[in-house]
């Protein structure tokens, strides 16, 4: 299982994300928006792990993170938010619904890489 799922509603983000991780190794498939990426986690279970935005229409990331770390089948799915934001209170409640880690855009390809690598189930 080496695919990752990036839900972000630019679609030069998940470009740049998308060409970082295939160089990697790893497969690709992408969602638009939390609601769009919910149903790719729910309709594959094959994804290992999930790189997502915050701010995005219809769900946001951290939304995202509650509704798929509330369904049992996805409670231990790894979660990486890749977005502009630092708020303190933000990544707190990321870490709090189960995001695995935070990375501030733009983000450096290898840094990406390396966390995907770590959080990828064996």
């Amino acid at each position: 299982m080496k695919k990752v799922l990036v839900v972000d509603d630019s679609p030069s983000v998940r470009q740049q994300v998308a060409l970082a991780l295939k160089q990697a190794g790893f497969e690709i498939i992408e969602a638009v928006d939390g609601a769009d990426g919910v149903a790719k986690i729910d309709s594959d279970p094959t994804v290992g792990v999930v790189i997502c935005d915050v701010n995005m229409p219809r769900m946001n990331g951290l939304e995202l993170v509650e509704t798929v770390h509330r369904n049992p089948k996805h409670a231990s799915l790894p979660i990486v938010m890749l977005t502009t934001e630092g708020q303190p209170q933000l990544i707190q409640r990321a870490k709090k619904a189960g995001a695995k880690g935070w990375i501030v855009k733009p983000f450096k390809a290898n840094l990406l890489v390396a966390a995907v690598k770590k959080l990828m189930p064996a």
